[in-house]
């Protein structure tokens, strides 16, 4: 099992370095740029003419570094989604591969347990890591040493809640992620509103620009977050009950195909 925790760490490291030169690139090279004279333009419209309404522009509402570092936190968020996705599926296909082999109606006896576990071990290396032979060697190594049903069938049971909390463990990160988009929103807010109150001096003399400016960061901002976070908050929720899912189907599988085909002979 530990072999795979630093390939995800390092993974993980690398998912948020690329996120942010790529995002920050992006920024510099094309956001920022186009939302600046997106800004110049409908300035010297509005002088022409007071009547004109500005549209908003996407680039214009994205420009801002806190609505950068929450797509950086998104795109990363993704990142670790897919890698845990991936190994969600490897988990379902060793489900579906029926490692035992095990005839209908063939009973499983303790002198046969060595047999059954040479099979699991002859398994890859990153095979054997995962739920299903974990769980199918613990309850056959028990069977075979208590010859009893029932402990085989509690360690097996053991494994996958094990398992599972670790796989909930193992979330950790996104639901930290979760809460500082929107966090980190909620500081754009406070950073537009500053700036705005900062302006509030130039509204009297009829110089609304600054303040407007500070109030279009502020929302912008909140905006962009919550979308995020909203977005974000379901990918998660997904991948849980996939995850939760799985865990169910294990102790399924390993009730109707393996523990009531045990056998402890009078």
């Amino acid at each position: 099992m530990n072999r795979k925790f630093p390939s995800e760490f390092l993974f993980s490291v690398i998912a948020l370095a690329v996120a942010i030169v790529v995002v920050h690139a992006t920024y510099v090279l094309h956001v920022r740029p186009v939302a600046n004279a997106v800004l110049v333009t409908e300035r010297a419209r509005m002088a022409e003419d007071p009547n004109y309404v500005a549209e908003r522009s996407m680039y214009v509402i994205v420009k801002d570094y806190e609505q950068e570092a929450t797509i950086i936190l998104m795109l990363w968020a993704l990142a670790i989604m897919g890698y845990k996705a991936r190994a969600q599926r490897r988990e379902s296909q060793a489900l579906d591969a029926e490692l035992l082999k095990l005839p209908d109606g063939m009973k499983i006896l303790p002198e046969d347990t060595r047999e059954y576990s040479r099979q699991i071990e002859a398994l890859p290396a990153e095979t054997r890591t995962l739920l299903v032979p974990r769980a199918l060697l613990a309850a056959l190594a028990r069977f075979g040493a208590t010859r009893s049903v029932q402990d085989a069938s509690t360690v097996a049971h053991g494994v996958c809640q094990s398992e599972a909390e670790r796989l909930d463990s193992d979330l950790s990160m996104l639901r930290y992620i979760a809460w500082a988009i929107p966090a980190i929103g909620f500081i754009g807010t406070v950073r537009g509103i500053g700036d705005a109150l900062s302006q509030a001096h130039k509204a009297v003399t009829g110089d609304i620009s600054g303040v407007t400016e500070g109030l279009g960061v502020a929302f912008n901002s909140t905006l962009i977050a919550l979308l995020l976070s909203i977005l974000l908050m379901f990918l998660l929720q997904q991948l849980q009950q996939a995850q939760e899912r799985h865990v169910l189907d294990t102790e399924t599988w390993l009730d109707q195909r393996v523990i009531r085909n045990l056998q402890a002979r009078a």
